[in-house]
């Protein structure tokens, strides 16, 4: 059976909401999608780093409560919760800004959902980037590593061989899911309350970032 990106872009719930983390006001980007495993193998596959390296990038460190990762060419940071097979909160420390990355897996019948939200502080440097890209600037990228772990769960083997990080946005295919992915996520903004114009221009910057299309091309 074809593996089928667009149909894989319409699994994902996207959803921004605001909350309180560590006293302050934030913002959090939500996804949440199933997978047709039980729980403990999608746990095994995003906690064990050989899997890890298979569907996201290569990582170092401890993948236990109070430990220090470091993801190849990404974010760090410490693992702040921990309670297998149910989920992990950590730091997510990158280019000078620390955000948090929660991760729930709840069973429902013969799939398990993953519940992604990744907060991030309400500051000015925030805004202004949320202003230009929207929820799609982290959005899209989980997006991108949502896929990234169903292709490692229906076939085993490695993201890289079907969706090169430097190579596959650009594609046909990958522009196609990025879009579907930003489209995504504009309609999340708008939800939260985000003017729609401003909501739909966000979205354009985000694919043509990850795309490396302009939208004229």
């Amino acid at each position: 059976m074809p593996f089928d990106t667009a149909a894989h872009a319409a699994m994902v719930v996207r959803k921004v909401e605001d909350v309180t983390h560590a006293g302050q006001p934030c913002r959090a980007v939500v996804a949440a999608r199933a997978y047709a495993t039980d729980i403990d193998d999608l746990w095994n596959a995003i906690t064990d780093k050989a899997r890890i390296a298979r569907w996201f990038a290569p990582v170092e460190g401890d993948l236990e409560l109070g430990g220090k990762y470091q993801i190849k060419g990404n974010a760090g940071g410490t693992v702040t919760a921990c309670e297998p097979p149910k989920g992990f909160a950590l730091t997510w420390e990158f280019g000078g800004g620390v955000s948090w990355v929660e991760v729930e897996l709840t069973e429902a019948g013969d799939q398990t959902q993953l519940t992604l939200k990744h907060i991030a502080p309400r500051d000015g440097k925030s805004e202004e980037f949320w202003d230009q890209f929207g929820p799609g600037a982290v959005g899209v990228g989980w997006d991108l590593s949502l896929l990234g772990l169903a292709w490692h769960l229906e076939t085993g083997d490695s993201v890289q061989e079907q969706f090169a990080e430097t190579t596959w946005p650009s594609s046909a295919e990958g522009r196609a899911f990025v879009g579907a992915s930003s489209d995504g996520w504009a309609a999340a903004s708008i939800a939260y309350g985000t003017d729609e114009s401003a909501a739909r221009r966000a979205a354009t910057a985000t694919t043509a970032f990850f795309t490396g299309v302009s939208a004229s091309e």
